[in-house]
């Protein structure tokens, strides 16, 4: 007899779903659906946690430092996938979001088999980056007790880096090798064993949470909006100039002319026309502010916005 105390909860079978192969396409999907839904409560009680991870990265970014992602599989994908995913967001550069995945950027798209496995591969990438005590590295890994993740958190501690951890599992071995770790307990997956499924969707879930509210912390959000939203296509333009104008109330040509006079800078064009000034002196205003656009033109109560 297995004895199921030794392993991992992503490991275990589910009860809920043994016979799945015998399951109706609807049973099926209903049954997925209802595990699904186990998720968010197991995400919510890890919270204390993740402000504490939050803090670490307003920390690091506010000092010039970086926020760094590393994983293996599916959960080094979703840590890239974070990463890329916050310039266009939120107008940071590339280079202070970095996403690492055990054997290297093809294996967003191919597996590379093994690489998890080594435990100096992260080593080797954080020393690549010069990584130091300005950063925080975060590791990402379902079972929590990939090798990869391990070496990396363990190489960033020996250097004083303030350090993360993302498990799925309860006791988790990474959690020892991180000053701040982040356990979820979703229960075993409907198909036994595939972390991609409850196990991602809580690890994207707490990825979204610590990134977003992280440049909330950073001034990169006033109100609800996302004033640094970087315009690159027509879409993200028209979203621009509806931020300025939800702002401010001004008409669309007006905001238009604005965000253009402002090199495209969505937080640029709400202080210029909230204060009628023009685009130099807005951006003296928001340095001066520290990027916050809620302190560049003076507190405002949220009844205040058109």
């Amino acid at each position: 007899m297995v004895n199921l105390a030794t392993i991992v909860t992503t490991e275990r079978g589910n009860a809920d779903t043994y016979n799945l192969d015998t399951m109706t396409t609807q049973q099926a999907l209903e049954a997925m659906n209802a595990e699904d839904q186990k998720v968010a409560p197991a995400v919510r009680v890890a919270i204390p946690q993740i402000a504490q991870a939050v803090d670490l990265v307003v920390a690091a970014i506010g000092g010039g430092g970086r926020l760094i992602y590393l994983g293996a599989g599916t959960s080094g994908r979703l840590g890239v996938l974070d990463a890329v995913e916050c310039p266009p967001t939120f107008g940071t550069s590339p280079e202070t979001v970095v996403g690492l995945i055990a054997g290297g950027p093809g294996a967003f798209l191919k597996a590379v088999e093994g690489a998890e496995d080594s435990p100096t591969l992260a080593r080797d990438e954080l020393a690549a980056l010069d990584v130091s005590p300005r950063d925080v590295v975060i590791g990402i890994a379902a079972s929590g007790r990939t090798p990869y993740v391990i070496g990396g958190l363990d190489y960033a501690r020996e250097l004083g880096v303030p350090t993360v951890s993302i498990a799925c599992n309860p006791h988790a071995a990474v959690s020892e090798h991180a000053d701040v770790a982040i356990e979820v307990d979703n229960g075993p997956e409907l198909l036994t064993g595939s972390t991609r499924l409850k196990s991602g969707t809580s690890q994207k879930l707490i990825l979204n949470m610590i990134s977003t509210i992280s440049m909330v912390r950073l001034g990169k959000v006033y109100h609800n909006l996302m004033v640094d939203v970087r315009p690159t296509n027509e879409k993200l333009v028209a979203r621009a100039i509806g931020i300025v104008r939800t702002v401010t109330g001004c008409g669309e040509d007006e905001a238009r002319s604005a965000l253009e006079a402002a090199g495209n800078s969505a937080k640029t064009a709400i202080v210029m026309v909230a204060l009628g000034i023009d685009a130099e002196a807005a951006r003296d205003r928001l340095d001066q502010a520290g990027g916050f656009v809620r302190t560049a033109i003076g507190e405002q109560d949220s009844s205040d916005i058109h």
